[in-house]
């Protein structure tokens, strides 16, 4: 009897296509769709993920492949571990890192589930990652690697998981590029074959943060002032909402030469503009730290503080209670508490943590 592996469809081409593949391969597939936020049904919103003709996709190409599709409702978990969240960060002036929470506080532990329900050994998606084994003295050692076309690699987001629960997953797509996976997709004409990519977040389609915040929680809205780094007002604001570190555009007051946000004080809801230099940063601290099996601090590493960002050189070194500060050995531009910075050995995972305190020095 074939092994039973769980494909996670989101009704987009890459998990189509591992489906696809893995079906090929001899598995016995099982496709499985997260139902975690719903959309106006009218087609005003274009270009994201988990829409509503996604389930109506994964199951179309379930049919063309011949085999089983299940939709499964988490909208509550989902809106308590990734919506929820993040409506509060952008409150406290930080810019969240989602898809990094939905990963690990949706999708991974229910996928799990849901293979075990469902008598799969085996869960795939369509992440763009790598999963060796080596042998390391008389132990084989689990790493998790960036994927072969470095555009798409996506080990950012799952840099967190253990290796119990990453011995599980398979990664049909991972040494592959999307021109090579989007020629499978039409070769066999496989529904969704020629749909885009997904631009925004699944749960702001429009891509308007400040909009859903306004929405969410708009009896705990504070408006305040903005002022330069010598505390002089510049103007007024309506939130904390409306801001990210780093940003230029939209600041709605005039200084006369390029300005930028940086910082956001969220005990006084104000706004801090200042130059380019004043977002260089040199220091970290991390919490919720997760190492790779096997990694032990200190160590040397490339840093990564956002999602596709350039790696930079740095030392990480174990704080308490689960944290860790990151010296750089060369400043990078604007990193955000809420965000993650992600450590790599080349092109494998050493592991990673939520960013809590920026600057040149811990009390930054």
């Amino acid at each position: 009897m074939a092994e039973r592996v769980l494909v996670a469809m989101s009704g987009g081409v890459d998990s189509s296509v591992a489906a696809a593949k893995l079906k090929q391969e001899g598995f016995d597939v099982v496709g499985v769709t997260l139902h975690l936020w719903d959309y106006p049904d009218d087609g005003s919103v274009k270009g994201r993920c988990c829409a509503p003709e996604d389930v109506h996709d994964a199951r179309r190409v379930a049919d063309k492949l011949g085999f089983k599709h299940f939709a499964f409702d988490r909208r509550e978990i989902f809106e308590k571990e990734v919506v929820a969240p993040f409506v509060e960060s952008y409150l406290k002036g930080e810019t969240p890192s989602p898809c990094v929470r939905c990963n690990r506080g949706v999708k991974v532990g229910q996928l799990v589930a849901l293979a075990d329900r469902l008598g799969a050994r085996s869960i795939a998606t369509g992440h763009y990652v790598r999963i060796v084994e080596s042998q390391v003295g008389t132990e084989t050692r689990l790493d998790l690697l960036r994927a072969t076309d470095l555009k798409k690699d996506q080990s950012y987001f799952l840099h967190m998981l253990p290796n119990e629960t990453l011995r599980r997953f398979v990664f049909p797509l991972g040494g592959m590029n999307k021109p090579q996976v989007r020629k499978i997709a039409i070769d066999l004409s496989l529904p969704g074959a020629k749909k885009g990519e997904s631009q925004e977040l699944c749960f702001v389609p429009t891509g308007r943060y400040d909009e859903l915040v306004e929405k969410r929680a708009k009896e705990r809205l504070r408006p305040g002032k903005i002022v330069d780094e010598s505390g002089r007002e510049l103007g007024d604001h309506p939130g904390l909402q409306k801001f990210t570190r780093g940003q230029r555009r939209g600041l709605g007051v005039a200084v006369g030469e390029r300005t930028y946000v940086v910082k956001l004080d969220a005990k006084t809801s104000t706004v801090v503009l200042g130059p380019k230099e004043r977002l260089e940063c040199t220091r970290l601290e991390v919490g919720e730290l997760a190492l790779r099996d096997g990694v032990v601090l200190p160590v040397e590493a490339d840093i990564v503080v956002r999602y596709h960002g350039k790696p930079s050189r740095g030392t990480v070194t174990a704080l308490a209670n689960g944290r860790a500060q990151v010296e750089l050995h060369e400043s990078v531009m604007a990193p955000s508490v809420g965000q993650f910075a992600v450590f790599y050995s080349g092109d494998r995972v050493l592991g990673g943590g939520a960013i809590e305190a920026v600057g040149e020095g811990a009390d930054a």
